[in-house]
């Protein structure tokens, strides 16, 4: 299993190869921060747990 980092727009993406399925995972987190222009990490993931709060209702 490897650990690598994506560069999309100038933002790192940190992602996981599972060289056993051969599937790529991305971090949502990372990407969330990345569409809503976030700088702060730690206000993407609070976006993500309301998301995810709201879709689960």
């Amino acid at each position: 299993m490897r650990n690598y980092l994506a560069i999309f727009e100038g933002h790192k993406i940190r992602r996981h190869y599972d060289e056993k399925t051969e599937i790529w995972y991305f971090s949502v987190v990372d990407i969330i921060q990345v569409l809503i222009q976030q700088p702060d990490y730690k206000r993407a993931r609070k976006y993500w747990n309301k998301l995810k709060e709201r879709l689960s209702a």
